[in-house]
């Protein structure tokens, strides 16, 4: 049979059954647990031996920098390389920071400046880890199979963030942080040797930049500048979040408004991911391609409206459904977003946008934090979350106005690049190499 006639065939299954994309889901599953559990022993052990808070903002600043300094320049690469190869780089960088944090973990005191420079490294490795992770996926599936992989992909994503946690923090009372970091080691080195199981067959030939650096690294900006497809769906998001979320303002609640204690907080953390995960569980296995950017917008503003109830809610259960509300919108949020931005972006650029866009999710998570603990130190806690609720709710609308050509979009192909206006090119000329 003909590789055509295979992939044909295949469309008609579960994205699940495409060849290639089980072991890159279950690799990038392993990462995101890896990563999730460093994260809590970590900041564990930092804290343990300091006692300093302070020290566990720098535990952040030590990742956040070095992917800060290097996204862009990240971005470049993955365009100009095999992606696969950097990707398999980038998760051998953490086994070896994994491996690091171990050694550094069966001394009698922990040597923390040590460890804030491991973690320098482990933020280096992040920041091609992120964007390629992205730009390799519309290479590994179809383009028809595409929306159905994000959703799956997300879903993934999410669940590892909820379990991660949890399983570290077993895994830290069952043998400390050897036992952590060993199996940290091993869930990366698992995802870098899934990877010989990842076929690409879809990849455009590799094309040679004669451009500057500097024109290089700010090309995905240049070009998410010039499609206001791209520009209104990144933009969206990253106000949406920044204005309007609550996550910050849990233990506040948890402890003053709702008065359910720790118990009660832990549930309220977990319904907004239990919400994203039953969505993307849905989305992954009925994804839809009609009205999509309408149903963005109205996925955004129902976020909106939740995050308002939640606000105004002295009702734990309704808290509680308000949480799970907004996660589920969120989801679909996400699933449109990253849809459109991979339609919407060719192979050749994938690597710089979704630097960019990860750059741009970043920065609304991290401020979006200090946006909400400030709000509610200034006006209150909740005027604070109810400011933030409308916000969202005059951003979608403004948006809505804004951005005409998103607001029409109806299926995933509108966005493609065939489909709107070429961004400002840069001058190239053609590699010999393919991935």
């Amino acid at each position: 049979m003909e590789v055509s006639d295979a992939i044909s065939s295949e469309s008609g299954s579960s994205i699940y059954r495409y060849p290639g994309f089980l072991p890159f889901l279950i690799g990038r599953l392993a990462s995101v647990c890896a990563l999730q559990i460093q994260a809590v022993v970590v900041a564990w052990q930092v804290y343990d031996a300091t006692r300093d808070p302070l020290s566990l903002a720098c535990v952040g600043l030590a990742q956040f920098i070095p992917m800060l300094l290097l996204l862009l320049p990240a971005g470049d690469l993955i365009d100009r390389y095999d992606r696969k190869r950097i990707l398999a780089v980038s998760w051998a960088v953490e086994a070896l920071c994994g491996g690091l944090l171990l050694w550094l973990s069966l001394g009698d005191t922990l040597n923390t400046a040590a460890i804030y420079a491991v973690l320098a490294l482990f933020g280096c490795a992040r920041a091609f880890t992120g964007p390629t992770l992205q730009s390799l996926l519309p290479q590994v599936v179809p383009r028809e199979r595409l929306a159905a992989a994000i959703a799956a992909n997300s879903m993934i994503m999410r669940g590892a963030t909820i379990a991660g946690p949890l399983f570290g923090g077993g895994l830290y009372a069952l043998g400390g942080g050897p036992l952590s970091y060993a199996f940290c080691m091993a869930a990366f080195l698992l995802g870098l040797g899934l990877l010989r199981w990842v076929p690409v067959r879809f990849a455009e030939p590799l094309k040679t930049l004669e451009a500057t650096a500097w024109q290089r690294f700010t090309a995905g900006i240049v070009f998410i500048r010039s499609r206001p497809i791209v520009l209104g769906t990144i933009s969206l998001d990253l106000f949406a979040v920044l204005l309007g979320g609550v996550v910050a303002l849990l233990p506040i609640y948890a402890q003053e408004v709702l008065q359910v204690g720790p118990e009660g907080l832990g549930a309220l953390r977990s319904a907004m991911a239990i919400g994203e995960v039953l969505v993307g569980l849905y989305l992954s296995v009925r994804p839809f391609d009609r009205h999509v950017g309408l149903t963005m917008f109205a996925a955004v503003a129902l976020f909106g409206l939740a995050n308002l109830v939640f606000a105004l809610s002295s009702l734990f259960w309704l808290s509680f459904l308000a949480l799970l509300v907004a996660g589920g919108a969120d989801m679909v949020s996400m699933y449109i977003r990253s849809s459109l931005i991979q339609f919407s972006t060719p192979d050749a650029m994938r690597g710089r946008v979704n630097a960019v866009n990860m750059l741009f999710i970043g920065s609304s998570n991290e401020l979006g934090e200090f946006r909400a603990g400030s709000s509610a130190a200034w006006f209150g806690t909740v005027p604070a979350a109810v400011l933030g609720a409308l916000c969202t709710l005059t951003v979608t609308g403004g948006w809505m106005w804004g951005f005409k050509s998103l607001r029409r979009v109806d299926r995933f192909e509108d966005a493609s690049p065939a489909a709107v206006p070429e961004a400002p090119a840069i001058p190239q000329h053609e590699g010999a190499a393919a991935v």
